[in-house]
């Protein structure tokens, strides 16, 4: 069991959370990126830069991926890709996606691609808060909890 994170556009606050579970739960917890990430020091903490291009760090999870593992992205194909291949998936906000949600969910980020493309004003998420990293940390609790127990517990 490993966790991997899509760390492009991984809030610090995030970030900071996973790298503080991952020592406390001894779980292996690996940053993809395309440019150099801050972690502290840890035997369970890894970060990987990959070189700058499309998919580079997606497919980089993908070929080290297992199922069972967990994965943190807000990229909605690559949550599609991680799930059909066993993989937990939830985004930096604590939202899981799951086989029962995630063609609506790409069904509506390709709609809001078109969107963007014919030029409509669509607008972004809303600003990162505190609210989203307490239901993030909530998440990966119950998810540690279910699927590995801390050794020094």
């Amino acid at each position: 069991m490993a966790i991997w994170v899509d760390a492009d556009a991984c809030p610090v606050p995030i970030r900071e959370i996973l790298c503080r579970a991952a020592t406390r739960w001894q779980v292996q917890t690996t940053f993809i990126a395309n440019h150099m990430i801050n972690l502290p020091p840890s035997p369970y903490i890894k970060a990987r830069q990959v070189m700058q291009g499309f998919d580079v760090a997606d497919n980089e999870i993908m070929d080290q991926l297992s199922a069972g593992d967990l994965v943190i992205t807000q990229d909605i194909p690559l949550a599609a890709e991680a799930i059909e291949k066993g993989a937990d998936v939830f985004n930096p906000r604590g939202q899981a996606f799951t086989k029962e949600n995630i063609r609506q969910r790409l069904a509506m980020r390709n709609f809001m691609e078109e969107m963007r493309n014919a030029g409509q004003v669509t607008g972004g998420a809303a600003p990162f808060n505190q609210t989203d990293r307490k239901e993030f940390a909530d998440k990966l609790d119950s998810w540690l909890q279910r699927n590995r127990k801390p050794d020094n517990n």
